[in-house]
Protein backbone atom coordinates (compact mmCIF):
# COMPACT_ATOMS: atom_id res chain seq x y z
CA UNK A 1 0.00 0.00 0.00
CA UNK A 2 1.56 3.55 -0.88
CA UNK A 3 2.05 5.26 2.09
CA UNK A 4 2.45 9.08 2.59
CA UNK A 5 5.42 10.34 2.39
CA UNK A 6 6.91 14.09 3.35
CA UNK A 7 4.91 17.33 2.60
CA UNK A 8 8.14 19.32 2.61
CA UNK A 9 9.93 19.96 -0.51
CA UNK A 10 12.72 23.08 -0.50
CA UNK A 11 12.68 25.18 2.44
CA UNK A 12 9.81 28.26 1.64
CA UNK A 13 10.92 31.28 -0.46
CA UNK A 14 9.48 34.28 -1.40
CA UNK A 15 7.73 32.63 -4.62
CA UNK A 16 5.90 30.09 -2.59
CA UNK A 17 4.43 33.27 -0.45
CA UNK A 18 3.29 35.05 -3.59
CA UNK A 19 1.81 32.14 -5.05
CA UNK A 20 -0.36 31.40 -1.82
CA UNK A 21 -1.46 34.84 -1.16
CA UNK A 22 -1.98 35.41 -5.36
CA UNK A 23 -4.19 31.68 -5.35
CA UNK A 24 -6.16 32.96 -2.56
CA UNK A 25 -6.93 36.42 -3.61
CA UNK A 26 -7.35 35.18 -7.59
CA UNK A 27 -9.90 32.40 -6.05
CA UNK A 28 -12.27 34.69 -4.05
CA UNK A 29 -12.18 37.25 -7.37
CA UNK A 30 -12.49 34.15 -9.63
CA UNK A 31 -15.48 32.33 -7.02
CA UNK A 32 -17.40 35.97 -6.86
CA UNK A 33 -17.37 37.19 -10.18
CA UNK A 34 -18.92 33.35 -11.30
CA UNK A 35 -21.46 33.55 -8.58
CA UNK A 36 -22.36 37.23 -9.93
CA UNK A 37 -22.03 36.34 -13.70
CA UNK A 38 -24.04 33.23 -13.05
CA UNK A 39 -27.29 35.17 -11.56
CA UNK A 40 -26.44 34.45 -7.98
CA UNK A 41 -27.24 37.63 -6.79
CA UNK A 42 -30.41 38.90 -9.46
CA UNK A 43 -28.18 38.83 -12.44
CA UNK A 44 -29.10 37.08 -15.77
CA UNK A 45 -28.91 33.63 -15.32
CA UNK A 46 -26.67 31.68 -17.61
CA UNK A 47 -29.36 29.30 -18.64
CA UNK A 48 -31.13 32.26 -20.25
CA UNK A 49 -28.13 34.09 -22.04
CA UNK A 50 -27.27 34.01 -25.35
CA UNK A 51 -30.43 33.77 -26.31
CA UNK A 52 -31.05 30.35 -24.37
CA UNK A 53 -28.53 28.22 -26.17
CA UNK A 54 -27.35 26.76 -23.12
CA UNK A 55 -30.69 25.85 -21.41
CA UNK A 56 -31.58 22.67 -19.97
CA UNK A 57 -33.97 22.14 -23.08
CA UNK A 58 -31.42 23.76 -26.19
CA UNK A 59 -29.71 20.22 -27.20
CA UNK A 60 -30.61 16.62 -26.18
CA UNK A 61 -27.59 16.78 -24.68
CA UNK A 62 -28.15 19.52 -22.35
CA UNK A 63 -28.88 18.22 -18.23
CA UNK A 64 -31.30 19.00 -16.62
CA UNK A 65 -31.77 22.23 -14.55
CA UNK A 66 -30.82 20.19 -10.91
CA UNK A 67 -27.47 18.87 -12.31
CA UNK A 68 -25.99 22.45 -11.98
CA UNK A 69 -26.35 22.15 -8.05
CA UNK A 70 -22.70 20.23 -8.27
CA UNK A 71 -21.36 24.06 -8.87
CA UNK A 72 -22.29 24.77 -5.28
CA UNK A 73 -20.50 21.62 -4.10
CA UNK A 74 -17.21 22.43 -6.21
CA UNK A 75 -17.21 26.26 -5.34
CA UNK A 76 -17.53 24.78 -1.78
CA UNK A 77 -14.53 22.29 -2.54
CA UNK A 78 -12.26 25.79 -4.04
CA UNK A 79 -12.65 28.02 -1.40
CA UNK A 80 -11.23 25.42 1.25
CA UNK A 81 -8.50 24.90 -1.20
CA UNK A 82 -7.74 28.39 -1.38
CA UNK A 83 -7.64 28.48 2.40
CA UNK A 84 -5.91 25.28 2.72
CA UNK A 85 -2.67 26.06 0.61
CA UNK A 86 -2.54 29.33 1.90
CA UNK A 87 -1.76 28.10 5.50
CA UNK A 88 2.19 29.13 6.27
CA UNK A 89 2.66 25.21 6.74
CA UNK A 90 1.51 24.23 3.73
CA UNK A 91 4.03 26.62 1.55
CA UNK A 92 6.47 23.63 0.91
CA UNK A 93 3.47 21.13 0.00
CA UNK A 94 5.24 19.56 -3.13
CA UNK A 95 1.96 18.51 -4.76
CA UNK A 96 0.64 22.21 -4.18
CA UNK A 97 3.19 23.58 -5.31
CA UNK A 98 3.00 21.83 -8.86
CA UNK A 99 -1.03 22.25 -9.07
CA UNK A 100 -1.88 25.12 -7.04
CA UNK A 101 -1.65 27.96 -10.30
CA UNK A 102 -3.05 25.25 -12.54
CA UNK A 103 -6.04 25.24 -10.28
CA UNK A 104 -6.22 29.26 -9.89
CA UNK A 105 -5.94 29.18 -13.90
CA UNK A 106 -9.27 26.91 -13.82
CA UNK A 107 -11.14 29.53 -11.65
CA UNK A 108 -9.76 32.24 -13.37
CA UNK A 109 -11.17 30.28 -16.99
CA UNK A 110 -14.18 29.31 -15.33
CA UNK A 111 -15.13 32.82 -14.29
CA UNK A 112 -13.95 33.87 -18.13
CA UNK A 113 -16.33 31.45 -19.14
CA UNK A 114 -19.51 33.15 -17.80
CA UNK A 115 -18.39 36.70 -19.07
CA UNK A 116 -17.98 35.08 -22.42
CA UNK A 117 -21.62 33.34 -22.01
CA UNK A 118 -23.51 36.56 -20.66
CA UNK A 119 -21.57 38.14 -23.94
CA UNK A 120 -23.56 36.22 -26.24
CA UNK A 121 -20.57 34.36 -27.74
CA UNK A 122 -21.67 30.32 -27.98
CA UNK A 123 -18.76 29.71 -30.24
CA UNK A 124 -16.57 31.57 -27.61
CA UNK A 125 -17.94 29.69 -25.01
CA UNK A 126 -16.55 26.18 -26.50
CA UNK A 127 -13.35 27.76 -26.71
CA UNK A 128 -13.40 28.93 -23.13
CA UNK A 129 -14.40 25.58 -21.88
CA UNK A 130 -12.28 23.52 -24.10
CA UNK A 131 -9.24 25.76 -22.69
CA UNK A 132 -10.65 25.03 -18.89
CA UNK A 133 -11.00 21.03 -19.28
CA UNK A 134 -7.63 21.05 -20.83
CA UNK A 135 -6.49 22.77 -17.76
CA UNK A 136 -8.12 20.90 -15.45
CA UNK A 137 -6.71 17.91 -17.00
CA UNK A 138 -3.13 18.63 -16.87
CA UNK A 139 -3.60 19.05 -12.79
CA UNK A 140 -5.12 15.65 -12.99
CA UNK A 141 -2.59 14.48 -14.58
CA UNK A 142 -0.13 16.37 -11.75
CA UNK A 143 -2.25 14.17 -9.17
CA UNK A 144 -2.08 11.42 -10.22
CA UNK A 145 1.19 11.19 -10.73
CA UNK A 146 2.51 13.24 -7.53
CA UNK A 147 2.63 10.93 -4.26
CA UNK A 148 0.17 12.19 -1.45
CA UNK A 149 1.43 14.83 1.39
CA UNK A 150 -0.63 15.30 4.44
CA UNK A 151 -3.86 13.30 4.23
CA UNK A 152 -6.33 16.13 4.57
CA UNK A 153 -4.65 18.46 2.29
CA UNK A 154 -4.40 15.89 -0.54
CA UNK A 155 -8.11 14.89 0.27
CA UNK A 156 -9.30 18.28 -0.42
CA UNK A 157 -7.26 18.96 -3.44
CA UNK A 158 -7.86 15.72 -5.08
CA UNK A 159 -11.77 15.50 -4.26
CA UNK A 160 -11.97 18.96 -5.44
CA UNK A 161 -10.37 18.47 -8.68
CA UNK A 162 -11.96 15.23 -9.48
CA UNK A 163 -15.26 16.74 -9.33
CA UNK A 164 -14.50 19.96 -10.94
CA UNK A 165 -12.85 17.63 -13.89
CA UNK A 166 -15.68 15.34 -14.00
CA UNK A 167 -18.54 17.59 -14.25
CA UNK A 168 -16.20 20.23 -16.63
CA UNK A 169 -16.00 17.01 -19.13
CA UNK A 170 -19.84 16.65 -19.40
CA UNK A 171 -20.26 20.21 -19.85
CA UNK A 172 -17.87 20.51 -22.67
CA UNK A 173 -19.55 17.64 -24.68
CA UNK A 174 -22.80 19.90 -23.66
CA UNK A 175 -21.46 22.85 -24.90
CA UNK A 176 -20.10 22.24 -28.07
CA UNK A 177 -23.32 20.58 -28.70
CA UNK A 178 -25.12 23.81 -27.67
CA UNK A 179 -22.69 25.82 -30.23
CA UNK A 180 -23.37 23.34 -33.10
CA UNK A 181 -27.29 23.83 -32.57
CA UNK A 182 -26.78 27.65 -32.32
CA UNK A 183 -24.86 27.38 -35.65
CA UNK A 184 -26.97 25.48 -37.19
CA UNK A 185 -25.00 23.09 -39.04
CA UNK A 186 -27.05 20.30 -39.44
CA UNK A 187 -27.56 17.12 -37.91
CA UNK A 188 -24.59 15.77 -40.57
CA UNK A 189 -26.65 12.52 -41.21
CA UNK A 190 -27.30 10.76 -38.11
CA UNK A 191 -29.86 13.02 -36.78
CA UNK A 192 -29.87 14.43 -33.36
CA UNK A 193 -30.39 11.53 -31.69
CA UNK A 194 -27.74 9.63 -33.82
CA UNK A 195 -25.13 12.09 -32.86
CA UNK A 196 -26.24 12.40 -29.17
CA UNK A 197 -25.73 8.79 -28.52
CA UNK A 198 -22.12 8.93 -30.42
CA UNK A 199 -21.25 11.65 -27.81
CA UNK A 200 -22.83 9.70 -24.97
CA UNK A 201 -20.81 6.80 -25.85
CA UNK A 202 -17.45 9.26 -26.07
CA UNK A 203 -18.24 10.75 -22.63
CA UNK A 204 -19.02 6.92 -21.61
CA UNK A 205 -15.10 6.21 -23.04
CA UNK A 206 -13.51 9.23 -21.14
CA UNK A 207 -14.46 8.34 -18.31
CA UNK A 208 -12.78 4.68 -18.71
CA UNK A 209 -9.59 6.63 -19.70
CA UNK A 210 -10.29 8.30 -16.54
CA UNK A 211 -10.31 5.60 -14.34
CA UNK A 212 -7.63 3.75 -16.46
CA UNK A 213 -5.13 6.36 -16.13
CA UNK A 214 -5.86 7.14 -11.92
CA UNK A 215 -6.44 3.58 -10.81
CA UNK A 216 -4.13 3.84 -8.02
CA UNK A 217 -5.48 7.44 -7.15
CA UNK A 218 -9.21 6.61 -5.82
CA UNK A 219 -9.30 9.98 -4.37
CA UNK A 220 -9.03 12.13 -7.64
CA UNK A 221 -10.16 9.12 -10.04
CA UNK A 222 -13.47 8.19 -7.95
CA UNK A 223 -14.64 12.04 -7.77
CA UNK A 224 -14.11 12.02 -11.27
CA UNK A 225 -16.47 9.44 -12.02
CA UNK A 226 -19.18 10.64 -9.66
CA UNK A 227 -19.21 13.80 -11.52
CA UNK A 228 -19.59 12.95 -14.72
CA UNK A 229 -21.86 10.06 -13.72
CA UNK A 230 -24.02 12.72 -12.34
CA UNK A 231 -24.22 14.92 -15.34
CA UNK A 232 -25.01 11.99 -17.15
CA UNK A 233 -27.51 10.97 -15.36
CA UNK A 234 -29.59 14.15 -15.56
CA UNK A 235 -29.02 14.47 -19.42
CA UNK A 236 -31.08 11.36 -18.95
CA UNK A 237 -33.78 12.26 -16.66
CA UNK A 238 -33.70 15.84 -18.54
CA UNK A 239 -34.71 13.38 -21.72
CA UNK A 240 -36.90 11.18 -19.97
CA UNK A 241 -39.23 14.22 -18.72
CA UNK A 242 -39.86 17.47 -20.03
CA UNK A 243 -40.76 19.07 -23.58
CA UNK A 244 -37.53 17.27 -25.23
CA UNK A 245 -38.25 13.77 -24.71
CA UNK A 246 -36.09 11.26 -26.07
CA UNK A 247 -35.51 7.72 -25.21
CA UNK A 248 -32.99 6.93 -26.90
CA UNK A 249 -30.44 9.37 -25.81
CA UNK A 250 -32.67 8.78 -21.74
CA UNK A 251 -31.40 5.37 -22.25
CA UNK A 252 -27.75 6.02 -23.99
CA UNK A 253 -27.05 8.69 -21.13
CA UNK A 254 -28.19 6.28 -18.23
CA UNK A 255 -25.96 3.43 -19.51
CA UNK A 256 -22.91 6.29 -20.05
CA UNK A 257 -23.78 7.60 -16.36
CA UNK A 258 -23.78 3.75 -14.97
CA UNK A 259 -20.10 3.17 -16.61
CA UNK A 260 -18.68 6.41 -15.22
CA UNK A 261 -19.72 5.77 -11.98
CA UNK A 262 -18.60 2.19 -12.05
CA UNK A 263 -15.35 1.98 -13.94
CA UNK A 264 -13.19 4.28 -11.42
CA UNK A 265 -14.08 1.19 -8.62
CA UNK A 266 -13.69 -1.04 -11.02
CA UNK A 267 -10.54 0.00 -12.32
CA UNK A 268 -9.22 0.75 -8.60
CA UNK A 269 -9.96 -2.60 -7.09
CA UNK A 270 -8.18 -4.19 -9.82
CA UNK A 271 -5.25 -2.32 -9.37
CA UNK A 272 -5.11 -2.97 -5.52
CA UNK A 273 -5.39 -6.60 -6.76
CA UNK A 274 -2.21 -6.81 -8.53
Amino acid sequence: METMTAAVGRPATSRDRVRQVTVLVGAAVAIVGAAIGSGAFGGQPVAEAAGGALSATATPLAPDGPAFSIWSVIYTGLAVFAVVQALPRQATDRRLRAVAWWVLASMLLNALWIAVVQADSVGGSVLVIVALLAVLATTYVKLVRLPHTGRATSLVTDLTVGLYTGWVSVATLANTAAFLADAEVGELGLGATGWSVVVLAAAAALSVAYAVFGRRRPTVVVPIGLAMGWGLLWIGLGRSNGPLLDGTVATAAFVAAGIAVLAPVVATVTARRR
